[in-house]
Order: C-alpha cells, then sequence, then structure tokens
C-alpha cells in the first residue's frame, strides 16, 4: 500500500500529463505483478467491487472521535477519505503490524474475508498506515479514486510503455481482468499479444468532434456523409458463438437491463448504434428509454411497452471479419447488404441525409431545433462523416463531427451548494437551481461544470457569504444569485416536485446583474418541453 499511496500522491500534485505518464511507466517499471495491475485498474476505474462501503468508514471513525466533531470536519474538507486520513487516532490498543500489505494482499484480503471480518482488519490497516496511505485505502476500497486521470491516458500510458501503438491496447483492455498479467508480459516482451478469439469484448469507439465555426464550409456531399443525430444511448451491440453483449460507449455491459435486444442479436458480429425504444409503436423520447435505462432487471409488462430498438450506423466486424480498416462507405455498404439480407427484428438503420451545400445542412439542422416535427421529436443534430475513413478508435481529428441544435436556457435561481469532488473538494461547486412557481421556488436541476476556475472562486465565496441553513455538506444560500442554465431537453418527471427533469444541464451564464425576482417561472420553463 505504501508504493500506490506514494503514486498516487505524485500523480495528484502533478499537472502536465507528460510528467503524469512519466510517473506512471516508472512505477510500471519498478514495481511487481501484480501489484502493479491492481493499480492501473482502481486508477482507470476498472475495478468492479468496493473492497469496503463507505458508511462502514462513518461508523468507524464516528466510534473514536465526537460524532459532532467528525461531522464539522467533514463539512469543512467536504471529502471523506480525507476527513477520516487526517483525524482517525490509533488506539492505545492497536494491533501492530510488521508492514502495511502490499496493495495486492490488501485486494485478496478484503474480496475473501467473510463480511463479519472486515471491519475488524480495515482498522488495523488504518490504525498502521500514515494520513496518506489511509487516504489512498479508503479512496481504493470505496470506489472512489478520482485523479484527472481517464482510462484512455492510461491506455496511451501502457502502449508508451510497451512501445505499441494504443489502439492494440485498446483491442485486448476489455478481453483481460484485473491485474492484467497477461497484458504487462506481453507489453515487456515475455510473451504473445493476448487473443481474444470469440470473447464477447468491448471494441473502442470512434467518437466525434463538436463542429467549430468555419469548418462547416469544408463539409461537401462528395467528401461527407450526414446522419440524423439520435437523442438516444451510444451503443455498441456484440454476438459471437461465445455470447452476446450490449456495452455503452465506455464499455459497460448493459445486457441485463435489455434482454429483449440482446435476445434478438441473432447473428455473428459487432455493430455500432443508437439504442432507443418504442413506445406505442413510434420512437420513444429520452424519457420513455430512461425508465428503462433505470431498471436493472425489467418487468416482462415494461419491455411489452417500451421495447428496446436499436438504429445501427457502423459495422465493426461481421461473421468473424474485421472491418474496421474499410472505409465508412465500404462498411455502410456491407451494412446495407446485410441488413437487406436479414431483416433483423427490432432493428432500422440509420438513414443517409440528402444535402448539396452547407446551407442546406444548416437547413437540416433548423428542422431539429425547431421541433415542429414529430418524427424528429428523437432526433437532437446532426452527424457528419468523412466517408474515406477507417474505423479508428478516439477522436481521430476532422473525421466525425457532431453538429447538436441549439441548447435550450432558461433562468434560475441558484438554491443550494454543495462540495465537490476531488481537486474541488474544498470549493461549493454542485449547485441546486430553481424557478419559480406562485411565490415558491421549485428545484428544477442540478449542475457542477460550466464556469471558469476563477468564476468558481467567486461562486464559492458568494455561497460561504450568502448561508442561510446548512444541511452537512449542503448550504442553502439566499435566493438572490441568478445563473442562466443551458439544457439538451426537457422532459415531464413524476421523479421531480416541479414535473419536469433537464438533461444534460450546465451553466451557461452568471447572471450577476439580474435580480431574482426577475428569473423564469415553471409554466414559461414548461413551454419548452418537446
Amino acid at each position: 500500500m505504501h508504493d500506490f499511496s506514494a503514486l498516487l500522491e505524485r500523480l495528484y500534485f502533478t499537472y502536465g500529463n507528460n510528467d503524469k505518464a512519466a510517473i506512471i511507466n516508472d512505477y510500471l517499471a519498478r514495481t511487481p505483478d501484480p501489484d502493479r495491475g491492481w493499480a492501473i485498474a482502481a486508477i482507470a476505474g476498472e475495478l468492479r467491487f468496493d473492497l469496503f462501503k463507505s458508511s462502514l468508514v462513518r461508523d468507524l471513525v464516528k466510534e473514536r472521535v465526537d460524532p459532532v466533531l467528525f461531522d464539522l470536519s467533514y463539512d469543512y474538507v467536504g471529502e471523506l477519505s480525507e476527513t477520516v486520513a487526517h483525524l482517525w487516532p490509533v488506539s492505545k490498543n492497536a494491533k501492530r503490524l510488521n508492514r502495511l500489505p502490499p496493495l495486492h494482499e490488501v485486494v485478496e484480503k478484503f474480496s475473501t474475508l467473510p463480511k463479519g471480518e472486515i471491519a475488524a482488519y480495515l482498522v488495523d490497516l488504518l490504525d498502521n498506515a500514515t494520513a496518506q496511505e489511509r487516504w489512498a485505502l479508503i479512496k481504493l476500497g470505496t470506489r472512489g479514486l478520482r485523479i484527472g486521470m481517464s482510462a484512455r491516458f492510461l491506455k496511451r500510458c501502457l502502449a508508451e510503455y510497451g512501445g505499441v501503438d494504443v489502439s492494440e491496447v485498446e483491442e485486448v483492455w476489455h478481453a483481460l481482468s484485473p491485474p492484467y498479467e497477461e497484458l504487462f508480459a506481453w507489453l515487456e516482451g515475455q510473451a504473445e499479444k493476448p487473443r481474444t478469439g470469440d470473447a464477447v469484448v468491448f471494441h473502442p469507439v470512434m467518437l466525434a468532434h463538436p463542429i467549430e465555426d468555419g469548418e462547416l464550409d469544408t463539409i461537401t456531399p462528395d467528401a461527407f456523409q450526414a446522419e440524423w443525430k439520435y437523442d438516444g444511448v451510444r451503443v455498441q451491440a456484440v454476438s459471437t458463438p461465445e455470447g452476446r453483449a450490449l456495452f455503452s460507449r465506455t464499455g459497460d455491459d448493459m445486457s441485463a437491463a435489455f434482454p429483449d435486444v440482446v435476445a434478438r442479436m441473432d447473428f455473428t458480429g459487432v455493430f455500432d448504434g443508437e439504442l432507443l425504444v418504442r413506445n406505442n409503436g413510434a420512437l420513444g423520447t429520452f424519457n420513455d428509454l430512461q425508465k428503462r435505462l433505470n431498471r436493472k432487471r425489467p418487468e416482462k409488462k415494461l419491455m411489452a411497452e417500451l421495447p428496446g430498438h436499436l438504429i445501427l450506423y457502423d459495422v465493426l466486424k461481421l461473421n468473424g471479419e474485421d472491418l474496421r480498416p474499410l472505409t465508412l462507405d465500404e462498411r455502410r455498404a456491407r451494412l446495407h447488404e446485410w441488413f437487406a439480407l436479414h431483416q433483423p427484428q427490432g432493428m432500422s438503420l440509420s438513414d443517409r441525409l440528402d444535402f448539396a451545400s452547407p446551407q442546406e445542412l444548416q437547413n437540416l439542422r433548423a428542422r431539429v431545433s425547431d421541433g415542429d416535427e414529430p418524427d424528429l421529436a428523437t432526433v437532437e443534430g446532426l452527424m457528419l462523416k468523412r466517408r474515406d475513413t477507417a474505423y479508428i478508435p478516439g477522436r481521430p481529428k476532422g473525421a466525425w463531427y457532431k453538429w447538436k441544435r441549439d441548447p435550450l436556457l432558461v433562468d434560475a435561481v441558484l438554491m443550494y451548494a454543495q462540495r465537490g469532488h476531488g481537486k474541488r473538494s474544498s470549493f461549493y461547486s454542485d449547485y441546486t437551481f430553481g424557478v419559480w412557481h406562485g411565490d415558491e421556488l421549485l428545484p428544477v436541476g442540478k449542475a457542477y461544470f460550466g464556469f471558469t476556475d476563477d468564476e468558481l472562486k467567486e461562486l464559492d465565496k458568494w455561497v460561504r457569504n450568502n448561508t442561510v441553513a446548512r444541511f452537512g455538506p449542503v448550504r442553502e444560500v439566499a435566493k438572490a444569485l441568478v445563473f442562466e442554465v443551458a439544457f439538451d431537453s426537457l422532459h415531464p418527471s413524476t421523479r421531480h416536485k416541479c414535473g419536469l427533469a433537464m438533461r444534460f444541464p450546465r451553466i451557461n451564464r452568471i447572471r450577476w446583474d439580474k435580480p431574482a425576482a426577475e428569473a423564469d417561472r415553471l409554466e414559461t420553463l414548461a413551454t419548452l418541453v418537446r
């Protein structure tokens, strides 16, 4: 645990990507298996289990310190791991260990201990650890590790360490499990590249850049295809002789939530597409889809009312053949040929849209923004894809663009603020805002991005100076500050008091100049429901 905690501390206080990569590569070179594999898994967010619950950590520390002192400290620090790391008092009767166990031993011990023995083992570790090691242990155990490093960045570090292309690492990554000993053996030249074979694994997806000013003029029909950008969830349908799975764009397995979709995947291949549901025969809204996304084991009645539907727009593999090196035009031709032959149930193809000029693309996007056509209720913009490109994981420049409709805007009043996480744990950066309904403010959404670091400091200061009540880590503030909130869409919701739910709300502008009484009303917001 000592080396792992030292690694986290160095990464946490290092800001340049090149410097972080150097730290990772140095750690990999001098750390044996399986410790380095578990470290990579923890940082990449690939641990699929909690070693212990955060509630257990709270209960244990409150047994040793005054609960009021803990609550005050937690409110001031704003982050559980850091609070406990510094506040934890070592018992006079503590069991002394000769050494703090290495990372792999900690993971394996917690994974195999009977539930009733976990607390005692955790206490022994906390009693023998430094504050830095306690912080790392709690972060590891509760899967709360956030140090500003994405899984994609770690894969690039691994590729650099092994002298291979990052696409090769991504190809095998999801077929392997922590602590990745096969992966390291290959990267160090001690074994062949791990074989994925017919394993049901996620394949890294190709992503789009938002289109920028001036780039639209480069989009011509001879070089690009246009298609609707559906307001669903990007998925990858994988079916092999060994099984079937439906993955999210980040590789999470969604099969249990959509068994009706998986049951219809009677093919051998890997398809890229959009997941939606049907409602009374028509494509449902994102709000309809959410009713299925929130159910890990959906009831038959719900699946009958809102059956899953796949809109296919690309094919990566077909009958054992890897099609990713082909151009988009070639892949689309294979996709259309396959679809015409098999006519799969519960699936449709994403159509190419005719256009002859950038102005015609503007007109297509305007149709989506107007919201007047029922058939476009599930569309949020355009996708523009270069026709001569292979399927390349990541965001290759100039290949795919997304051009979403303009966001909806509303002026809302800040009601509550909560401390952030990681580097924002000292700032009130998570905001709940509301609109007027009569003389009452009703919460309509939460946001924690859309502002600069300098604006965050101003907002944090305002929250502290205008607090009217406290509820643990949450502060209620004077109803005096207005945010211009941007969001992608608005849907009816029975889960919220206001009856509405925003999709992807973010702070568009801080209206220091606007009186709270002039913020928008619920009646105005309701008119924005598509």
